[in-house]
């Protein structure tokens, strides 16, 4: 089977006055359908700038995005915007709903605006993710009637909603109080096993990625370091900067 994600000799550089600055230096990764893919490492490690541009947000100063087949770096940004829309569901720190809306058509209102010309029931498909994420009794709440990782729930559905051939998630319980990070690991788990989703988590919640995980990649100053199976990482880390982060984080 063809790979969900191919990227090679990605780069990104930030120019800053007279300075340059590389937030990415040389990323090779492959994602196969179905897999999940755990990245970790200290902040300014570059894992949020891969993810927005695995995500479409941003592109590549140099290198090659491939997803789903399709050559996604050098698009413009309304093709950008319509491959986002079409096959990535992306999940932030923050919840990012509307606040006035029910949770309902929080996760309906994107569906409303698909330009991708596909004829759907959208209030079934919202109602649907929502039920999926635990969320069937909650539909016609507010975001203030919810708690933190309810929230973060909603948001997951929203992006489930899309039909998405991948989902990213950029430390999606960083925001969450510790009570509530196991709703939310818990739904994300049953996305990976119950519908073998092809997923991408940023996350320090390592007994998840060890539990789920296909893959676990160490990111540092902008490059992958180390990456493999999760039990042997975490248990044996071969790089010396992948055993000095883990002993901080274990």
């Amino acid at each position: 089977m063809k790979p969900v994600i191919e990227i090679s000799g990605v780069k990104k550089v930030y120019s800053t006055g007279a300075n340059r600055v590389f937030a990415l230096r040389g990323v090779d990764l492959t994602v196969g359908p179905g897999e999940l893919i755990a990245i970790m490492g200290a902040s300014g490690s570059g894992k949020s700038t891969l993810m927005n541009i695995l995500g479409c947000l941003d592109a590549p100063t140099e290198g090659q995005y491939v997803l789903d087949g399709t050559r996604v770096d050098g698009l413009s940004r309304n093709q950008l915007a319509d491959i986002r829309n079409q096959k990535i569901g992306f999940v932030f720190q923050g919840f990012n709903l509307l606040a006035r809306t029910t949770a309902l058509d929080n996760v309906e209102l994107p569906l409303l605006y698909d330009r991708s010309g596909r004829k759907r029931d959208t209030r079934a498909l919202a109602v649907e993710a929502l039920s999926r994420v635990g969320l069937a009794e909650r539909l016609d709440h507010q975001p203030s009637e919810l708690s933190g990782g309810q929230q973060q729930r909603v948001a997951i559905a929203r992006a489930l909603a899309m039909e998405p051939d991948v989902m990213l998630f950029d430390e999606p319980t960083s925001a969450l109080d510790t009570e509530l990070i196991g709703e939310v690991l818990a739904v994300m788990k049953s996305l990976a096993t119950d519908l073998h989703m092809t997923m991408m988590v940023v996350t320090h919640e390592m007994g998840f990625a060890r539990e789920v995980g296909d893959q676990l990649v160490f990111m540092d100053e902008g490059l992958i370091v180390e990456q493999g199976s999760p039990r042997e990482m975490l248990s044996s880390p071969r790089e010396p900067r992948t055993q000095e982060f883990l002993s901080k984080v274990l």
